[in-house]
């Protein structure tokens, strides 16, 4: 079973393509006879990527762009529209990740315009090209569980992909009331995955971790059955362990407790009681 937008003869259209779970993505489209756009920033992995699919038979467009740029992604989408055939995916993979604190303004900025701006920019910028063509779409925006219980240790990073939920989930419902609900609207949330942003590069993948390959698998079976929170398990972490970390974040809401109980040393034995039934 496969969902009918991914289609041989048509194109996807992917940032943060150039390694990862976007490259994983590019490649598994490819191999069901996808055209590819890679959208990633200019360089010997995007190159190496592009190269790669050519050699496997794919007709691939390498696009140098930076998703933070909405001008240069409306540039892209001209050119994408210009030399492959029709899009019926669309998926905003781009991020990064680097270390951020509250009270410190470095690396917000830029991170910000990467995880949260780049979603956005990509939705407005080629979503008329999923419209424009005939056919079921998908759109595909990556989130993180991270923007969902929001841990200690990264603010920027949580902030930015809880928007993106928050984004998504609105996009969801924008397009399932336009043509008849033609498009669809989704958020990967991957779980623990051995990829540039996790890892330095050429570091053993551990144990616990998916690779990106997986990853794509198990997006893909998800798209197949309509599913919109695509949460993602890894080696380390059943679903039904997230489901009790999600739902004890809500708990804080809904009980009152302190902001972030789940660390909170007053709460630990709460927690772990919680996690136990």
């Amino acid at each position: 079973m496969t969902h009918p937008a991914i289609t041989q003869g048509r194109s996807a259209i992917l940032t943060g393509a150039a390694s990862g779970i976007g490259r994983a993505m590019a490649t598994a489209l490819a191999a069901r006879g996808m055209a590819i756009a890679l959208i990633d920033l200019p360089g010997p992995a995007l190159d190496a990527t592009a190269a790669d699919l050519a050699a496997s038979g794919a007709l691939v467009l390498a696009c140098p762009a930076d998703v933070s740029d909405r001008t240069a992604l409306d540039q892209t989408a001209k050119r994408i529209a210009e030399t492959l055939p029709p899009p019926s995916i669309l998926m905003n993979n781009a991020g990064i990740g680097p270390a951020t604190t509250c009270l410190d303004p470095a690396g917000w900025d830029r991170l910000l315009a990467v995880n949260l701006w780049g979603v956005i920019h990509g939705t407005q910028a080629f979503t008329p090209l999923l419209q424009a063509a005939p056919g079921p779409g998908l759109i595909i925006n990556t989130g993180s569980k991270q923007g969902i219980t929001t841990p200690p240790g990264n603010p920027a990073y949580n902030i930015s992909k809880a928007a993106v939920k928050a984004f998504t989930e609105a996009l969801a419902h924008d397009l399932r009331n336009r043509d008849g609900g033609r498009l669809s609207a989704h958020l990967l949330i991957p779980g623990w995955v051995h990829t540039g942003l996790t890892a330095a590069s050429g570091t053993p993948k551990p144990a616990g971790a998916w690779t990106p390959e997986q990853t794509v698998d198990f997006l893909l079976q998800s798209l197949a059955r309509g599913v919109f929170y695509i949460l993602c398990p890894d080696n380390d972490t059943p679903r039904s362990l997230d489901e009790k970390r999600i739902a004890w974040a809500a708990g804080d809401l809904i009980e009152n407790r302190p902001a972030l109980s789940r660390w909170h040393p007053d709460w630990a034995e709460a927690f772990k009681t919680h996690l136990a039934t």
